[in-house]
């Protein structure tokens, strides 16, 4: 697949040694100390929207579909993301649901033909990605195929604009965005707003600290 050197550069940091930190930095440290929304506010989060039936993107370590609870013990995974350390690290980590893995860049179609799920989840995704939140929300239309009617996708998302920031924040959110790690300068929650509003009848956004908490319903056409 052909992929943007903006799309690469925000990828390519979850490296190997970078993925063995990154629950104690990002979901330790980070999240409780400068984000100020604590890992287990997003657990909750996930605990309430996944289904037994559920589509990951964006996996990170796999750290939430590992700790939350799962409404069934038969249940079908599916991890997507475009870096493959991630999938691997993410897939050994929840063996035990034999995860289906799919390596896709989401800002581009989604050309996948396979079951559709009753959940999907897109947290922590958006501000790595390249170029204005209201572009990069095209994710939620690229997978839109793969939720079934009456389906949930939730998520989250650092923003810039319209939360609350300390100056460990500001600090560390310009370095992320000088490194090419973060892309979310000028993501606002205004922008969130306004394309979940257009694009779902039913949806929720709540905001912790710099973090944007959001879910929606994919209603019956």
């Amino acid at each position: 697949m052909e992929i943007s050197d903006e799309v690469n550069r925000g990828q390519e940091v979850y490296s190997k040694p970078i993925l063995s930190i990154y629950d104690l930095w990002v979901l330790g440290i980070s999240n409780q100390f400068i984000w100020k929304c604590p890992t287990k506010r997003l657990l909750a989060h996930f605990n309430n929207h996944i289904s037994s039936n559920h589509l990951d993107i964006g996996v990170g370590t796999g750290y939430f579909i590992d700790k939350c609870n799962l409404p069934t013990a038969t249940c079908r995974i599916g991890l997507m993301d475009l870096n493959q350390n991630s999938l691997n690290e993410a897939g050994k980590r929840i063996k035990r649901y034999k995860p289906s893995k799919y390596r896709f860049n989401v800002l581009d179609e989604v050309k996948l033909d396979i079951s559709k799920f009753d959940s999907i989840s897109v947290n922590y995704l958006f501000h790595c990605l390249p170029g204005k939140l209201s572009d990069k929300l095209v994710v939620l239309d690229n997978v839109d195929h793969l939720l079934l009617n009456n389906g949930i996708i939730f998520g989250s998302t650092i923003l810039s604009h319209g939360v609350a920031k300390s100056r460990a924040a500001i600090k560390l959110m310009s370095l992320y965005n000088k490194k090419g790690i973060f892309c979310n300068a000028e993501d606002s929650i205004e922008d969130l707003e306004s394309y979940l509003s257009n694009k779902y009848s039913d949806y929720k956004i709540e905001v912790q600290g710099c973090v944007a908490i959001f879910s929606a319903t994919k209603l019956c056409s």
